[in-house]
């Protein structure tokens, strides 16, 4: 069984879409990041960081104590190599997976959400952040959808590196971003956005910027945003 620690955000459903996809047996422990309960003792014992999402596998591949991961990515590669599926046997597929999944962690991931940040959260707008996210997001957008040109997924097969993009394109519009812009990109999505698994994943969730920052209490403002690192400490 796996334990999923959750909320659903973009990175929280990278690993709800493997899970669906794989049909793998798993329970998710919800994770209120607007009520702090990142900061519980026994999620920092999982995730020090206090970022949602972590994992828990109690049936690892060794047979030995369960196993926990914190890092959407790295959980992303841990399951792929856990059941051999969604990354390539070969040594150049699997190459290719690795670079794009890599490339929305270190890029497409801290990029949106930086813009999602400042055009929706922020409690005053600072024009020169939101363009200057927007102006990358959209560069991105860009580079994914030269990718995706005469490729039905990011990589050739469907894998990781698609799971791990994929919601990060959901808030688009939020993102300031218009898929019609990028028609190679608005065929991948929809065609992910059909898949069953996908369907599933999103049934019931929330959108991440439904609670826009003229919603959110100070106190949740300050959980979500202004946490300093002592204060981890001290809640532990």
């Amino acid at each position: 069984m796996i334990e999923l620690y959750y909320w659903a955000t973009p990175n929280g459903q990278k690993l709800r879409l493997f899970l669906e996809e794989a049909e793998l047996a798993y329970r998710l422990v919800p994770v209120n990041i607007g009520k702090g309960e990142q900061f519980a003792p026994e999620f920092l014992a999982i995730s020090p960081n206090n970022r949602i999402p972590a994992l828990v596998d109690h049936d690892p591949a060794d047979g030995g104590e369960p196993v926990s991961l914190f890092e959407s990515g790295a959980m992303l590669l841990y399951l792929a190599d856990k059941i051999g599926q969604f990354i390539p046997d070969d040594f150049r597929g699997r190459q290719e997976v690795l670079k794009w999944l890599f490339w929305q962690v270190g890029g497409l991931g801290p990029m949106a959400g930086q813009m999602g940040h400042f055009a929706v959260y922020a409690p005053e707008k600072v024009p020169y952040a939101i363009e200057r996210y927007q102006r990358e997001t959209a560069r991105l957008y860009g580079v994914l959808d030269k990718q995706l040109a005469g490729r039905e997924f990011i990589a050739g097969q469907y894998s990781i590196a698609d799971m791990a993009c994929y919601p990060w394109i959901v808030p688009h519009a939020a993102h300031g971003q218009d898929l019609a812009l990028f028609p190679h990109l608005q065929r991948w999505f929809e065609a992910i956005r059909a898949r069953p698994a996908t369907q599933r994943t999103y049934a019931g969730s929330l959108d991440p910027y439904s609670s826009r920052s003229d919603a959110l209490t100070d106190e949740a403002r300050r959980v979500l945003f202004g946490t300093p690192a002592r204060s981890v400490v001290a809640t532990a």
